[in-house]
């Protein structure tokens, strides 16, 4: 399984980041910020870690 395949839930993404539930939703609504969308499985959030991983790139070379 490559990390293409994997999903993180919400829970894990949070801890990911150091950041509330509340943060997550924010980041979700600022469309600027280009936070990657979930995929929603029975009501719950679940992220593609490549997704994940291409957005920390992007954040990066914004920083940098």
């Amino acid at each position: 399984m490559n990390n293409q395949d994997v999903l993180l839930p919400a829970p894990k993404v949070r801890d990911r980041y150091g950041v509330s539930d509340m943060t997550l939703h924010r980041w979700l609504k600022d469309e600027r910020l280009g936070f990657p969308r979930p995929l929603v499985i029975q009501r719950r959030r679940y992220f593609r870690e490549a997704d994940l991983m291409a957005w920390e790139r992007s954040r990066a070379k914004a920083c940098a």
